[in-house]
This record gives C-alpha cells, structure tokens and sequence, in this order.
C-alpha cells in the first residue's frame, strides 16, 4: 500500500511538471486584443496602400513603424540599411526574439478597383517611371507588426526576454535583409535567439502554413550583357548583331536545365527582359538580359552559373568576337534558401492551433520556388533559428468560387488584382502574438 502511494505521488508530481511546462498563453486576451483596434489599424493599412514606396525609397512608410514603435516606448534606430527601421523593447531576462516585416512594394499597376487603389507612379533608379502598388502584402505585414507591437506592450506581464521589432527595406529587389545585418548589430542590436515573421498567402482568411525544413528557394537576379558591333539594318553582314546573340542565348538557357540537371531536382532560369536598342533600322551595340535562377542547393546554382557562363562565350565564340567583347555578367542578387526550424515550428503550431482551431494549418504544401531574404537578418548568426509562417488574406467566399472554378488561388502575388481582405488583418495579428508568447514561455 505504501508503495503504490509512492507511486501515486510521483505521478501526481510528474502531471504538475508537466502542466507546468505547457504554454500559458492567455489567448482569450490575445483574441480580444486582436480585435480591438481593428478601425485604427485599418485606416493604417489603407493609407500604407495607397502610397507605396518601392526597396530603399520607403521613406514615408518608415516614418510611420519608427513612430508608432516610440509611441509605445520601443527604443527607436532609423535609416538602418538605409531605410530600415529597429525598435527594441526589454523586459526582464529571457529570449531574444526578433519580428520582421518587409515594407516595400511592387512595380505593378494596381487593378482591384478599390476606394484605396494605389494610383501613384515612381521614377526608379535606371529612370523608369512605373506604376506601384502593394501587389506582394508588405502593407499588411507592416500593419500587422505595429499592431503587435502594441500587444506585447500591453501584454508586458504574459512574457519575458527582449523583442526586437524590424521594419525592413528592399525585400523585393533583395538586399534590404542583408543592409540591415550588416549594420545594426555593430549598433548594438541584440543578435537574437529566435527570428521570426509572416508573410500574406493568398488562401482564404483563417488558414495558414507552418511546416519545417525547406520552404522557400535561393535566388539569383543576374544581368547578362552581351556585346557586337552597331550598323545599319540594311546591313547586318557588316556588323555583329548582340540581339540575335542574346536571343540565341535565352533558348539555351533553358537546356540548362531540361538536359543537364537531375530531372527529380527543382530549379528555374527565367529571363525576364531583353533590353536593347532604340529604333527600327540600327543594330545596336549591345544587348542585356535580366536573369532570374531559383534553386535549393549550391551544386544546382553553380551548374546554372557556370553554365550560363560557358553558353555565353561558346556564342561569343561562334560570332568571332575579339575578347574584350564578350559578355559580361552583373550579379545584383544573392538570397539564400529558407529553412524553418523544426523544434521552432513544433512548438509554435500547438499554440496556433488553440487561437484559430484545429485543420487551420494546411499541410502537404511543397516548398515553393518564390524566395525571400527574411533569413538574411540572421544569415551570419549562426545561434539563430527561425520561422516564417504564411497567412492566408483573401477572401473566404471569393476563395471558394475561384476553387469551384477549378483555380487553386482567387488571386496571385504581384499581381494587380492582389487583394487583401481586411479581416485578416485580426487574423495576422492573432497568429504573430501567439507564435511570439509561445516562444518567449518557457
């Protein structure tokens, strides 16, 4: 009898440690609070849309992260990676996590007729003047970080540790991520224990995506400029044309990877624009294509590369260039694949599941070929984990008439028709402040 009692004890003390190391989120609060500001939070989001602000031009948008974060006593850093904002807040001792939101947007004219359609146009870099529109959702990731933002705060006594709140620039053209690391941790910035971020999916309101491993490809933005020798169009055997050169090219490309890589890998080559000459009747000097390579491993992107390199002289070859007028590439971009952390993701879902409910995370979703530079803010920390959860946006009924139409998605990112519904603005801020309580509990 005394023994069983002994038993009795210690399983009675094994449930309490047991109970006691479960997570202690208050998430009717969370809930509530979610829900609370929704009109302010709209109005934020509205005029974040209407006046988008392409990669390292966010000056407007900036402004509004770096005072919202001082309004709520975050310690403020701005022009971080030239644009990028950091607010830190501390509490007591703990993890150190870090929220990234990206803010800039997309070179796309925005066609969704709405009252807060971006109408605006944006001289870039190379002098092109381009509509813009928030076609990728940096509007909304922006508008849920501030909301967050402020729950933590008034949630100070849920959790402790330090959370580091990142506005960053330049996701789009890459290297927002990486101008960022380069500078705020020799300002001071914590290096954290823990990334984390959300990015807009276009799947109906109330459904997310939350796995392990890879999610996510490398990427490489390459330009290819080929040379020749300009002319007349009446007489191209007296010039070398650099036109037929790159378009000779851009079919070889492609073989690159139908006829040299393993068929069961994945990886892409797209040329997305030839750029050369002005007018009907001369040969230019030269021709430049935009590259864009997605892979998952080193091996693959160095065969592309190397590849694109060989075709590119073999053509030169063929053409009978001298040397100083063989192609050259520009290497503008460099984005690593993302990963998520498996301990991090099984311990954020359980939480996740018990703010929005069960069969919410959609599972079997292979890893896309869309890249992102979130995990460049921890590229070179290698104590750092990290998890991005993706979060569904759209329209439930407008979901379910383009599923029953046969099309997987309402709409697509950097898109003009992309369209955030505004409830999911609730829904993101409940899914980011969970994921954050849950990793700062212990």
């Amino acid at each position: 009898m005394k023994k069983k009692a002994q038993l009795l004890f210690i399983a009675l003390l094994l449930s309490c440690i047991t109970i006691s190391a479960q997570s202690s989120i208050d998430y009717k609060k969370v809930k509530e609070l979610s829900n609370s500001d929704t009109n302010r939070l709209e109005k934020i989001f509205k005029d974040i849309h209407q006046n988008p602000e392409l990669g390292f031009m966010e000056v407007r948008t900036a402004a509004i992260v770096a005072k919202e974060l001082k309004s709520l006593g975050y310690t403020v850093m701005t022009e971080i990676g030239k644009t990028g904002v950091v607010g830190i807040l501390k509490n007591g001792d703990g993890p150190i996590i870090m929220y990234r939101a990206d803010m800039d947007c997309n070179s796309v004219k925005e066609t969704t007729g709405l009252p807060y359609a971006s109408t605006k146009m944006v001289k870039r870099e190379d002098g092109a003047e381009v509509p813009v529109m928030h076609a990728c959702g940096h509007d909304l990731h922006t508008t849920w970080m501030l909301a967050i933002a402020k729950i933590m705060v008034t949630m100070k006594n849920d959790w402790k540790g330090t959370l580091i709140m990142i506005g960053q620039p330049a996701e789009e053209p890459g290297g927002g991520g990486d101008a960022m690391a380069a500078e705020m941790y020799k300002k001071g910035v914590p290096v954290p224990d823990y990334l984390l971020g959300m990015h807009t999916a276009p799947v109906a309101v109330g459904y997310y995506m939350n796995a392990a491993g890879e999610r996510m490809a490398g990427a490489d933005q390459l330009d290819v400029t080929f040379y020749g020798i300009g002319g007349h169009g009446s007489s191209p055997h007296l010039a070398k044309d650099p036109i037929v050169m790159a378009v000779n090219a851009i079919f070889q490309y492609q073989t690159l990877i139908s006829r040299n890589m393993d068929p069961q890998k994945a990886a892409v080559v797209t040329v997305g624009a030839i750029n050369s000459g002005i007018d009907n009747n001369v040969i230019p000097a030269s021709a430049t294509l935009k590259l864009n390579l997605r892979w998952f491993n080193d091996a693959d992107r160095d065969l592309m590369i190397d590849g694109i390199n060989r075709i590119n002289e073999g053509i030169a070859f063929a053409n009978n260039l001298p040397k100083d007028l063989y192609p050259t590439m520009n290497k503008k971009q460099y984005v690593i694949p993302l990963k998520n952390d498996k301990a991090m993701v099984e311990k954020i879902n359980p939480a996740l599941e018990k703010i929005v409910g069960p069969n919410k995370n959609i599972q079997g979703i292979p890893a896309t070929m869309g890249s992102e530079d979130f995990q460049h803010l921890v590229k070179d920390q290698p104590k750092t984990v990290y998890d991005y959860i993706l979060v569904g946006i759209a329209n439930p009924e407008v979901t379910a008439r383009a599923n029953k139409e046969g099309k997987m998605f309402p709409f697509y990112n950097h898109n003009g028709d992309f369209q955030v519904d505004l409830t999911a603005i609730p829904f993101g801020i409940s899914i980011g402040t969970t994921a954050l309580l849950e990793m700062f509990s212990k």
